[in-house]
């Protein structure tokens, strides 16, 4: 688009432009806050409360850690654990001790997991040890040499720690055996960390910060790359749009934000750590979201303005008998990324906060927000917004060509936020950049004359669970390998909870496979957002005259 048409639609006081030079490296951002903020909470957790001052304390020596193991610059670090204070202080140490952070799914099984460690080609992992045995059957066939193991109670204080760790090991069980010789438990690499060297790195605005893994059309996960300017941009972006909202917020009170979503994802990555490190705020980190009853006993304790969530959570606690426990009444801002918000669930929402859902849009590869409804919003849209600052659109044919005026097309992004490519793929980058800089974004969409832009309808074959991206070609690949299928087909089929769920097509070769032992071997093999909600068997699978299996006819017609 040759001008910005959504301009017009911005709240008054929201800049069309930020400066995303505004910091050399997110290690600046991050430093800055914790001298400025050094006295207040940066997280809470479990009835604890972190400062600023120690998450800085604790992170450099974490980084002087890592130095000491002979890392390179430059080297990729991995993180494998919930919401837990652990989390940010090892993000905060691996981007100061110059290394580059790769976020990985605590629930991978240890396929997804071998994967990316070799792609990513990780030298180290910040592990919690839950999932270690995960880790303990992959190990071998990666490049991790060094592994630092955190247990739920590390930074809860002696006496709660040692309970808290109890309860999780011996009581719930949910540390599985696991033998990994030479980790280094987390509270002794801090130990250590405080006697070794520290040497600060020389970081950059294009030094890639993160790796944030994503399908991809050929269904193998790869690195988006996101450099410290991108992930600034994005803070930034996000900060200057909630700025009209959160300006209500009482002077002298601590903004405070819940980080229900998981961490490795980019949207609570971005939108809950990293943009509440910048403005000073309080985040509230809730280690497991599917515990409704848990999540609303925590958040009764704090007065909430800022929540972003996906549709699923928004939902599952607006129908929960204790949501009245919480005191909505401060609620500024809730954002729904990560899948469409449907409208009945933004109604119930907004009946019982008051506060309308600001629907967003983003990717991993945009870090991840690229546009948002006004969060000046009364009431739900059905949009995904306008373009944030600093960002343009345009809808594109399958030539790159832009589409006229009223009619669908391909969305297509370029700003600040857009990532620089994926990890050591130039094949899989060039096949989503257009040659004016733009990222192709698989969704079709159709813009009004307010720029407000909605999605119409997916390029690719994607289906999208809980706001987590499935791939269908990389579960064909999984389920191809089982003993007794001869052909299988996966698509996404509307679900009232996930927006969408997988649905499983099967031919068999052995007519004594069942569908328990399907189920049996994915869940050996795949985490649990790509699991099959249903599974079908037929005779025989739609095809084309070339021989490619017809998914949408599937998805359209039943057996």
């Amino acid at each position: 688009m040759s001008e910005r048409i959504w301009l017009q639609s911005y709240p008054p006081g929201v800049p069309s432009d930020i400066d995303p030079g505004e910091y050399p490296s997110l290690v600046a951002l991050m430093e800055e806050s914790f001298s400025k903020f050094a006295d207040r909470t940066a997280y809470s957790f479990m009835g604890r409360d972190v400062s600023y001052a120690e998450t800085d304390r604790l992170s450099s020596r974490l980084a002087a850690y890592l130095q000491s193991l002979g890392l390179a610059r430059g080297d990729r670090v991995a993180v494998m654990m919930p919401n837990v204070p652990q989390y940010p202080v090892a993000v905060a140490a691996i981007l100061r001790a110059g290394y580059v952070l790769v976020n990985v799914n605590p629930l991978y099984t240890p396929r997804e997991l071998e994967h990316q460690l070799k792609d990513s080609g990780a030298k180290a992992i910040v592990i919690i040890e839950n999932f270690a045995a995960t880790l303990a059957q992959c190990i071998q066939a990666t490049p991790v040499r060094h592994v630092v193991l955190c247990a739920m109670g590390d930074q809860l204080g002696m006496l709660k720690g040692a309970l808290v760790n109890y309860v999780v090991r011996k009581v719930k069980k949910m540390v599985p055996p696991f033998a990994l010789p030479g980790a280094v438990r987390f509270n002794d690499a801090i130990a250590r960390g405080a006697r070794a060297q520290f040497t600060k790195p020389q970081i950059g605005p294009d030094d890639v910060a993160a790796l944030q893994y994503t399908g991809g059309t050929t269904g193998v996960s790869k690195g988006a790359m996101l450099l410290h300017r991108n992930v600034i941009a994005n803070v930034l972006q996000s900060e200057a749009w909630n700025q009209p909202v959160m300006d209500r917020v009482p002077q002298g009170e601590q903004s405070t934000s819940v980080c229900a979503l998981p961490l490795y994802h980019i949207f609570a990555f971005t939108v809950g750590m990293m943009l509440t490190m910048r403005t000073g705020g309080k985040l509230v980190l809730i280690p497991n979201p599917r515990d409704l009853p848990a999540v609303l006993k925590e958040l009764s304790k704090h007065r909430i303005h800022s929540f972003p969530a996906v549709n699923t959570l928004f939902n599952g606690l607006a129908n929960h008998p204790d949501f009245g426990t919480v005191d909505w009444s401060h609620l500024k801002i809730s954002v729904g990324g990560g899948m469409a918000v449907q409208s009945a669930v933004a109604k119930l929402w907004l009946e019982k906060t008051g506060c309308p859902i600001c629907e967003g849009y983003g990717l991993s590869e945009t870090s991840p927000s690229a546009s948002c409804n006004p969060t000046t919003s009364k009431e739900f849209s059905g949009t995904i917004g306008v373009p944030l600052p600093s960002t343009w659109f345009k809808l594109v044919d399958d030539e790159d060509r832009e589409v006229a005026a009223g009619q669908p097309g391909e969305i297509a992004i370029k700003g600040p936020q857009v990532m620089a490519g994926y990890w050591q793929r130039p094949d899989e980058t060039a096949k989503v950049m257009t040659a004016d800089g733009y990222f192709k974004t698989g969704d079709i969409g159709t813009v009004d004359a307010r720029g407000f832009f909605r999605i119409i309808d997916r390029k690719k074959d994607m289906v999208l669970v809980s706001g987590f991206n499935v791939y269908p070609n990389e579960i064909e690949d999984v389920v191809a390998q089982l003993e007794g299928v001869l052909e299988v087909a996966c698509v996404g089929v509307p679900d009232d909870k996930t927006g969408e769920a997988v649905k499983l097509v099967l031919v068999r070769k052995d007519p004594g496979l069942t569908e328990d032992a399907v189920r049996a071997y994915c869940r050996a093999n795949l985490t649990g957002y790509k699991q099959p909600r249903v599974i079908e068997f037929r005779n025989e699978l739609p095809k084309t005259p070339v021989g490619k299996i017809l998914r949408r006819q599937l998805r359209d017609q039943p057996a």
